[in-house]
């Protein structure tokens, strides 16, 4: 074992205490995850300073009785931080250590965060630590097994002791004899022990029933005269030795168990002095509940000074302080006796400072989050600071309420935080009732205050009256899966039916993971929610399936709404029927974010920018000021952004907009960032990577300009200011994934190493993260995922915390796949003997059948005299004279004999060698014994009953009638299922012709094929049951990725426009040319105009412009695209040296021939003579359709940051404009778009570029008329 050990470890510490959460990093004010639970020393208090263990992290604060501070964080441990203990050795308050389910012990230095040594000796789970407060290197720690270790960091040495072969729950240091440690175990055992006598046991002190979960020593060296009657004098005697120096260091030590008592022990003596049992509060007249037994925790603290005095906790987070010395019945004192100061749960630890004032605070951490500071002058609470037990999933800040902000986390709760509170830094309100699930989605009513709606994972959607103390109002209808958006908008019909007065002003709407987005009327929420499909439907005429939603936001004046989809498409909808007036398609990925700009910038224009954000790590930006404010006879479809802002590496997953800046945008990503941008300029200002996780919420400040606030999956929320980042944009490329690397390291628990192979062992796991990602530590009650997964995540979660306690998870072996071909041995053989063969060959022949009567056959085989005795009883009972004697002449033992006797003789020897075949595990032999009776109804009924049926059984069950032919195989069709035999049970329904019950049971166990095949055998074309087959399995194909196979399945159910819309959805040329051409032969001329468009543009960005103007040949529409490509390409013949592009393939490019040199001709005749061989363009009609097309669609302003590859479309955009009103004669319009050429050149701050372009444009130097005329 490896240790290290860092020189100069016990320094005395620098004046730094008073250093706040600027230590940290970045963040102003956070909280963080909530303290771990069940462990007897997880928080303490040195130097002004309190830590406190969280997952696999220890936070700082910097403490006073006004409120805390965030000093620091602590990070280096892989799994859940079991122990934590600061130095309490006069001058290294700024040491500490932390022990881990990780099997590490670490010692940390505070003051620059980094661990000063470590040790990894312990082989099981260590349960308890504590650093000695006597000798200033020693660290002690306990695992589960028993092992007790003492390592003296300084030295580089270390010890290891058995003491008992028992689990050891928590541990303490004498304060007065630097060699005695008292440990506590499960079962109840307190022993002390002497490190220096290689751990030879003082005392074993007995009285506890149960687990010990703390011990604390009196902080005075004396045995004080303690006030006890007798009856509360323990009068066990100790079991061991008394060491001659333990008589000269008398002192007290208390002990805390789940037994419901405090023993106050003599160590002089190895006897309780004292039992205290704990006071039943606000319980009269009955004992406690058996569940909140079953969750009692009792810590103890002994403050220093007070050795008469120690505080305990009780049933249900109260806090109590015993005085020992006092007479009389109750010795204890409530501390917080005012409302709302305790705590809700049961408390798990405690530990006490003193200020530099004097004054003396006691802290505590709960099962309620809450981390408290006591003055233990008053008795009273000074603070709470809360803390969060899941991923924040969701933020939102009040538009009512200035500096309301509402945290949605993965604990089921939430809370509303008044971050402008001038008398709390930390006054949060806490929202638990009536949620029960994670809390995925937040939004506040736009004008009445104190209304907050919320969705949940289980699909749950309510609104909170956070100011009134009610549970919330519940939506009747619930989506099927997590909600990931709400937002308050206008009513839409029907709730938008009737008088101003008949229906609210604002009514709610979420968006769950199916892809619905519902609408709920807040005055009845009791009602059935309407889903807004119908109304996309109807009012735009949509005869094809919508994509499933996946996002929404209404602009803030409430005209306008925009959904996200799972496509990557954005529609945007206009009052008050959601009419279709645009569609987005600019995103290939699931849309996580969509936002509006805020309406009260100066420039009105920008309330037209919408944000958006997908699995994709672009964002786009768009203006839709053109196609809202102008809008056509048919919706639009969008394909270029007006802003693009690259620099995140990870999906995006929310995006919010500064309400003090124009066109200021912050968005959070999975890469673990937080980026702040310039949108109109492009440009990326500032970059925050304080998180230690993935970003899922971010919220800019409504009230300061220059902070933000993000959540992430590391169970934090930070609060951060712009101006103080060090970086401007997010970590490029092998950083972001060295990140993501040191993320899953944290996430994933090393395997412990077992000590001995045959040695069983215990197997304990993690706790579970919003779908998709991996799946990292939970602890404290609380399970969250997210794979990716969702989460890992994991999911996720596994949530209440009121309930959820000690939760493990078991883990399980992978189990191999089977070989596809195991039933049959492919192996190379060698030549096979004629001998070997024919031995084969008998083994073969001689193999019988298994015999039916094996009781009368081995009874027939015995001794002879056996044979002859059972002749003379065969004989005695053939001659009897009547019945009775018969059957009394058969005795028990010549039941055998039923085969030469009467027929009630035979069926007790069938009914015998029946049990006998059923015991021997061979049914159906007892089966054919049966029939052979007759009784084939019994038969089947045994059979059913027990689940043997054979296909024999039910060939032969029509003998026993129509009705029980039907039972039988409705019987054996359940049992084929049990026995995951769908096709065969399938086939089984088919025979008595439950056609629908077979394809169900075929489709409901993801058989779609062979439940497709049955129902185009037997259902007739039209029966909706084959559409909905072919739809279902398109869904499942499109899920996993199988689009070919999804389009197949659309157009089996006549569907194309869905077919074309998922081929194209992976984004390939091939792909996209056949949507398009798909869609072209179905009809939808919009829809392949649009995957048209979009393949030329990947053929363009290959440098391949000749399959680029072929793929736009069939679309008229697209004639404009189709001569701005072709002057794209002439373009760039001429400009390649003078602006280089980046393009996405290094093969060569392949121009049309009409774009080389030529005698002296210019540009503008060049381009002209192209567009006539290319596009066949040669009449003033195409040239205006041309010019519609182009001047319809809006290009982007171009900045200093726009790309060559962009700019060259935009130049291409606007000299294509100038050539066509040049070809028109519409010269007013011909010089300003000349300018517009030479403008975008100076945006982009390429003048050697706008120098070219000149040339090319004006070869003479000047614009006139005829020289254009004769070129153009």
């Amino acid at each position: 074992m490896t240790v290290v050990v860092v020189k100069g470890l016990l320094k005395e510490p620098r004046v730094d205490r008073y250093l706040l959460c600027d230590r940290m990093g970045e963040q102003d004010r956070m909280l963080s995850a909530s303290p771990n639970w069940y462990c007897s020393r997880s928080s303490d208090a040195a130097g002004g300073l309190f830590g406190f263990a969280a997952r696999n992290s220890i936070y700082l604060l910097h403490i006073n009785p006004q409120e805390p501070g965030f000093y620091g964080e602590l990070v280096g441990h892989t799994d859940r931080v079991s122990g934590f203990a600061f130095s309490h050795f006069s001058g290294q308050s700024h040491l500490c250590a932390s022990s881990s389910d990780d099997g590490t012990v670490k010692v940390w230095d505070t003051q620059t965060k980094n661990t000063v040594t470590e040790h990894q000796l312990h082989r099981n789970t260590i349960s308890a630590l504590h650093w000695s407060p006597l000798v200033k290197d020693l660290l002690i720690s306990g695992d589960e097994k028993g092992v007790l270790v003492c390592f003296w960091c300084n030295r580089n040495d270390s010890q290891q002791f058995f003491p008992e072969p028992r689990t050891i729950f928590c541990l303490s240091c004498s304060p007065h004899k630097e060699d005695i440690v008292a440990i506590g175990y499960k079962d109840g055992m307190i022993v002390l022990v002497d490190i220096s006598r290689r751990g030879d046991v003082v005392h074993r002190l007995r009285g506890h029933d149960e687990e010990i979960q703390c011990l604390v020593w009196n902080p005075h060296a004396q045995e004080c005269d303690l006030q006890q009657k007798p009856e509360e004098t323990d009068t066990n005697t100790a079991n061991g030795e008394l060491l001659p120096e333990m008589e000269n260091k008398k002192c007290y030590m208390a002990s805390g168990s789940k037994d419901q008592t405090i023993r106050i022990w003599s160590t002089s003596t190895g006897k309780a002095v004292t039992v205290l049992k704990l006071p039943y509060l606000k319980r009269r007249g009955g004992g406690v509940d058996p569940a909140i037994k079953e969750r009692l925790w009792l810590t103890l603290h002994w403050p220093p000074g007070h050795p008469t005095q120690i505080l305990s906790s009780c049933f249900g987070g109260e806090l109590i302080l015993w005085d020992l010395a006092k007479s009389g019945k109750q010795k204890w004192t409530l501390l917080g006796t005012s409302d709302g100061q305790n705590h809700s749960r049961i408390v798990f630890n405690l530990c006490s400072m003193v200020t530099e004032e004097g004054k003396e605070l006691l802290l505590s951490t709960s099962m309620d989050r809450d981390v408290k500071c006591w003055d233990l002058g008053s008795l009273s609470c000074c603070w709470s600071l809360t803390s969060l037990g899941g991923f924040v999933y969701s933020l939102a800040f009040s538009p009512v309420a200035a500096g309301s902000l509402a945290v949605g986390v993965g604990d089921s709760m939430i809370r509303v935080w008044n971050t402008m509170s001038v008398v709390n830094a930390y006054d949060v309100k806490t929202l638990w009732q009536g949620i029960r699930s994670k809390v995925t989605a937040l939004s506040w009513h736009p004008t009445k205050e104190g209304s907050l709606a919320f969705g949940t994972e289980d699909g749950k959607v309510g609104i909170f009256e956070v100011y009134v103390s009610k549970p919330p109002q519940i939506s009747s209808t619930y989506h099927k899966k997590t909600v990931y958006s709400l937002s308050w908008g206008p009513p839409l019909p029907p709730f938008s039916f009737g008088a101003e007065g008949d229906h609210p002003s604002y009514t709610l709407y979420s968006c769950g993971g199916e892809g619905v987005i519902y609408q709920h009327n807040p005055w009845k929420l009791t009602d059935e929610a309407s889903n807004i499909n119908k109304l996309i439907l109807d009012t735009n005429d949509i005869k094809h399936k919508l994509p499933a939603h996946t996002e929404l936001n209404w602009r803030p004046d409430g005209q306008y709404l925009a959904i996200g989809n799972e496509d990557g498409t954005i529609e945007v909808f206009r009052m008050p029927c959601l009419q279709l007036m645009c569609t987005i398609q600019q995103h290939h990925k699931l849309v996580n974010a969509v936002r509006w700009h805020h309406g009260h910038s100066q420039d009105p224009d920008l309330s037209f920018l919408l944000a958006s954000g997908s699995n994709n790590a672009t964002i786009y930006v768009h203006n839709l000021k053109g196609p809202l404010e102008n809008p056509s006879d048919s919706p639009i479809t969008i394909t270029e952004p007006f802003r693009t802002l690259l620099g995140h590496t990870a999906k995006i997953t929310s995006l919010s907009w500064s309400s003090h800046h124009d066109a200021r945008l912050v968005s959070a990503s999975y890469d673990g960032t937080a980026q702040v941008w310039d949108v109109l300029q492009e440009e990326p200002l500032s970059n925050y990577r304080g998180h230690k996780g993935r970003l899922l919420s971010v919220q800019w400040s409504p009230v300061d300009p220059d902070q933000v606030w993000t959540g992430a999956d590391d169970f934090c929320l930070h609060n951060w200011s712009i101006s103080k980042q060090e970086h401007s944009r997010p970590p490029k490329g092998k950083k972001a994934i060295d990140f993501e690397k040191k993320r899953g390291l944290q996430s994933k628990p090393k395997a412990k190493k077992k000590k001995k192979l045959d040695t069983p062992k215990e197997e304990t796991g993690g706790e579970l993260l919003k779908g998709e990602e991996e799946s990292p530590l939970t602890q404290n009650g609380t399970s969250d995922q997210e794979h990716g997964t969702p989460e890992p995540v994991a999911t996720d979660k596994d949530l209440h915390e009121a309930d959820v306690e000690r939760s493990s998870q078991l883990v399980t072996s992978p189990v191999p796949a089977p070989d596809k071909h195991s039933p049959i041995s492919f192996s190379k053989a060698g030549p096979i003997r004629k001998d070997q063969a024919k031995e084969r060959a008998d083994l073969q022949r001689k193999k019988k059948s298994r015999s039916l009567l094996p009781i009368s056959t081995s009874k027939d085989h015995r001794s002879k005299e056996e044979q002859h005795r059972d002749c003379v009883k065969l004989a005695t009972a053939l001659c009897a004279k009547d019945l009775k004697e018969r059957s009394d002449s058969h005795s028990e033992d010549a039941t055998h004999l039923g085969l030469y006797s009467d027929r009630a003789s035979l069926y007790r020897l069938m009914e015998e060698e029946g049990q006998a075949h059923l015991e021997n595990g061979h049914p159906e032999l007892q089966h054919q014994i049966m029939l052979w009776k007759g009784d084939l109804k019994g038969t089947l009924q045994l059979a059913a009953e027990r689940g043997e049926l054979t296909d024999q059984l039910v060939a032969l069950s029509p003998m026993a009638g129509y009705n029980v032919w039907l039972w039988v195989v409705e019987a054996f069709v359940k049992q084929l299922c049990f026995q995951e035999q769908y096709v065969k049970a399938a086939s089984h329904l088919l025979s008595i012709n439950k056609v629908y019950e077979a394809v169900e049971l075929l489709k409901g166990n993801h058989l779609y094929r062979e439940a497709i095949a049955v129902a185009k055998a037997r259902l007739l074309p039209d029966d909706p049951v084959l559409r909905q087959l072919y739809t279902g399995w398109a869904a499942v194909l499109e899920q996993d990725g199988h689009y070919s196979m999804a389009a197949k399945c659309y157009l089996g159910s006549s569907s194309p426009y869905d077919a074309a819309k998922v081929l194209a959805k992976k984004g390939d040329l091939l792909s996209l040319s056949t949507a398009a051409e798909l869609a072209l032969v179905a009809g939808e001329k919009d829809l392949a105009a649009s995957f048209a468009i979009r393949c030329a543009q990947e053929l363009v960005t290959a440098k391949n412009f000749v399959a680029a103007q072929e793929a736009l040949r069939q679309h008229h529409s697209l004639l404009g695209q189709r001569l701005l490509f072709c002057t794209s390409e002439l373009l760039y013949t001429h400009l390649e040296e003078k602006m280089p592009v980046d393009w996405k393939t290094q093969s060569s490019p392949c121009f049309h021939e009409q774009t080389g040199n030529s005698n002296g001709e210019s540009f503008m005749a060049k381009l002209s003579r192209l567009w006539k061989s290319v596009c066949g363009v040669n009449s003033p009609g195409q040239y205006t359709d041309a010019l519609q097309q182009l001047s319809a669609s809006e290009i982007p302003q171009t900045t200093v940051n726009t790309g060559p590859k962009q700019l060259l479309l935009h130049l291409s955009h606007e000299i294509t404009i100038l050539s066509l009103n040049c070809q028109l004669n519409n010269w007013e319009e011909a010089a300003p778009s000349l300018l517009r050429v030479l403008f975008r050149c100076h945006q982009a701050g390429h003048f050697t570029l706008m120098q070219g372009i000149a040339r090319l444009l004006l070869p003479n130097g000047f614009l006139f008329r005829g020289s254009w005329n004769t070129s153009c």
